[in-house]
């Protein structure tokens, strides 16, 4: 189905979660589509009202393409779905945020995720075998001491 995000054509989505919504000039809200179980980024799509009315409806994304200016529902050409497991939207209300169970890649290229390819900057000690512990910030003491951020306690010798 074609047609214009942001225009005057009716949605179902409910009048309540519409009235929340910060939207561009072109009636667009970005969706960030993470893995649920990992956290992994997998893509950014765009959603209307009436995609966001789909997705939280169906269970499955729909987002709305701005080059090919219609609405679509990931995976139905690929295979590649994505299974909605919540949808949140954030603290200024122009951005979603939705849980998937991806099957297959995210990416129109046939990446795991959009992220995979470029990668501008990377922190070495970050990644699957780092602690959780030693990716949060930290923060240096007056006397050259580090301690774990709004730890409330004092760095503990090493």
């Amino acid at each position: 189905m074609t047609s214009t995000p942001g225009t005057a054509r009716s949605s179902s989505l409910d009048p309540e979660i519409a009235a929340r919504l910060k939207r561009g000039a072109d009636g667009l809200v970005p969706a960030i589509a993470q893995q649920y179980d990992t956290g992994e980024v997998l893509m950014l799509g765009w959603m209307d009202d009436e995609a966001l009315h789909r997705t939280l409806t169906t269970g499955r994304c729909t987002y709305w393409s701005r080059s090919r200016r219609e609405y679509w529902v990931k995976g139905d050409t690929s295979g590649h779905v994505q299974w909605v497991k919540s949808v949140a939207l954030d603290c200024d209300a122009d951005t979603l945020l939705v849980k998937v169970d991806q099957v297959g890649a995210a990416c129109h290229t046939g990446d795991r995720t959009c992220f995979d390819a470029d990668v501008l900057r990377a922190d070495a000690t970050a990644g699957p075998d780092a602690s959780a512990a030693s990716a949060e910030p930290s923060v240096s003491a007056p006397d050259g001491a580090s301690g774990r951020a709004d730890s409330g306690a004092p760095a503990a010798d090493q």
